[in-house]
Parts: C-alpha cells; structure tokens; sequence
C-alpha cells in the first residue's frame, strides 16, 4: 500500500531529478514526459518498505504479483504514445496507478482496466485521495473497454502473447496502440499505428520484460 504520510521534500525532488537526467541519457527525448516524471513523486505509489528505493531506474513489487514498472520503461511507452491535450486513452492494467497518472498530468483522458480486484481497490482509493481523476475499472483489459471506444491511444501495461485483436478494432484511424508481446519472460514492445480499418503500421523495440498480461486473450485466467 503507498503511504499514509505523502510528503514530498527537497531530497525526494533532488532524486527525481537526478532520475530524469539518467532518463535523458538513456534516450527519453520528450521533454513533456520527462517534466511529467520530474513533478509526479513516484514514491507515493510504494510501500514504506520499499520507498528508499523509490527513484532507482527499476521496477518494484506492489502487491498481488504486479509490480510498478521501471521509470525508463513508464518514459518509453509514454513517449511512443505521443499523448495530445485531450487523447482518449485506454491503459490495460492499472496496477498502482503511476503510468495513468502519468497521462493524466500529460493532459490525456484516461480509462483504465485493472484485472487484480484487490489492487483495484486499493489503488482507486489512494487515486480519489491523491486527486488525480481518471476512469477506473475492473476486469479483463484483453477485451478493451467497448463501451468508450474508439481511443486515441491504448497502452498495454503487461506483457502479451499476442495483439488482442480487440484492441486495435477499438482504436481510432490515426491512432497508437503500445504493447509489449513475447513470452513471459521477454518481449518486444510493438508501436502499432492504425492506418485504416484495414491497414496497421508497426514498429518493434527489443529488449522489454513484464509481468504476464492475464485474462481470455493474455496468458489466461489466473
């Protein structure tokens, strides 16, 4: 659970920024992700155990087998998404709440689908306390979230077998979808740009792990 206490003092901004500068140097180019990543203090989503380590480049363990991804990795998707002021966007696992918050401060409509109820409910309650507003629901994200498509955006949080088909019949023309597919150890995180009804783009980035993306179209029910 994150902490009861949020303070964010002078040492944790020094670590968030000596986290962007690292996040600079490894290649992240958006100066509006980095300025999002330099104001949100990431070590409100830990637990008191772990917050020490909150502006290390790593991912950590939130609970229910999920965990908070590393900052390059959060940089990354965020900045393939070229978020606009206003882009409708689905996230496909919640889990504590840090890449849709993320979007959010980037200005974006956020709709996101946790598939963990327990870490659905911890983490829409520290969400409404911590202000940030988003649509946040519970269940299988490998279906999307029909009842608000079509989507600027859709981000995949999880690691994926395959592109749920339904994912990219949800999208907008014109818009991106970033997923990252292999198996559940490693995989590729795929750029995919719908052209038309008919017609996707894609780009492939090597070299990604996540946790396993659960549910009827990811690696099953679990």
């Amino acid at each position: 659970m994150p902490l009861l206490k949020l303070e964010d003092t002078y040492l944790h901004k020094g670590k968030r920024r000596a986290l962007v500068a690292l996040l600079r140097e490894k290649g992240i180019k958006s100066e509006r992700v980095l300025q999002a990543i330099n104001t949100l203090p990431r070590h409100f989503f830990f637990d008191s155990a772990l917050i020490s380590h909150a502006y290390e480049d790593k991912a950590f363990p939130i609970g229910e087998g999920q965990t908070i991804s590393q900052p390059y990795t959060v940089a990354f998707q965020t900045e393939l998404l070229e978020i606009r002021e206003g882009d409708r966007v689905l996230e496909i696992g919640t889990g504590s709440g840090y890449q849709g918050s993320i979007l959010h401060l980037l200005g974006a409509e956020v709709f996101t689908i946790e598939y963990q109820k327990k870490l659905f409910e911890g983490t829409k309650r520290f969400l409404t306390r911590l202000g940030i507003e988003m649509h946040l629901f519970y269940g299988d994200g490998t279906g999307g979230l029909p009842a608000y498509a079509p989507y600027d955006k859709i981000i995949v949080t999880a690691g994926a077998p395959v592109v749920p088909e339904a994912l990219i019949q949800q999208l907008k023309i014109g818009g991106i979808l970033v997923i990252p597919v292999g198996d559940k150890r490693r995989q590729t995180m795929l750029k995919i740009t719908k052209k038309s009804n008919t017609k996707v783009d894609r780009e492939e980035y090597e070299g990604f792990a996540f946790v396993p993306l659960l549910g009827k179209d990811g690696w099953g029910q679990s």
